[in-house]
């Protein structure tokens, strides 16, 4: 799965994996069910909603998308710990290279074990990884009920809040 990716983006949006769907069509977030879109128009990220064949133009919006791991599951509990935590090392190399100014991890259960953070909640972490400040939201996956999308909107809206602010 290609990166959605740029030098000096405002965030980058890290996806724990793509899931088979995403891999087959090409697109991040393709699978239908999969909230990231309305939730980032919900958010006031997007000026309208986006379709996942749109992903390349959240680039002129300052925004990316990558993920922790490259290999597409049906799931992602389907991934090793070693996985997501080799994931990180790579993520790492690649925030030094293209220096967001945010790195906005989409599921906390996969941060926590990626990045060796077992107490970390969602919002802006006290971390950072170089100049890249750190951010942790819900996973918008269909499969994430806790959060609806009401909640996802408030919660990515809090991100674009603080990058607007600087």
């Amino acid at each position: 799965m290609p990166d959605v990716i740029a030098p000096g983006l405002r965030v980058l949006f890290c996806g724990i994996n793509p899931s088979l769907y995403s891999a087959v069509v090409g697109y991040h977030f393709a699978r239908p069910g999969n909230r990231f879109w309305p939730t980032l128009h919900a958010a006031g990220i997007t000026p309208h909603l986006f379709q996942p064949t749109e992903q390349e133009a959240l680039l002129a919006l300052g925004y990316g998308i990558t993920n922790v791991v490259d290999r597409a599951t049906a799931t992602a509990d389907l991934l090793a710990p070693a996985e997501l935590a080799q994931g990180a090392r790579a993520l790492e190399a690649k925030v030094a290279r293209y220096q967001p100014r945010y790195l906005a991890v989409l599921g906390v259960s996969a941060y926590r074990i990626a990045f060796g953070r077992p107490k970390a909640a969602l919002g802006s972490q006290p971390e950072r990884l170089g100049d890249t400040r750190l951010w942790v939201l819900p996973n918008p996956s269909g499969l994430n009920a806790h959060y609806q999308l009401d909640a996802l909107g408030r919660l990515f809206g809090e991100l674009r809040r603080a990058v607007e602010q600087g």
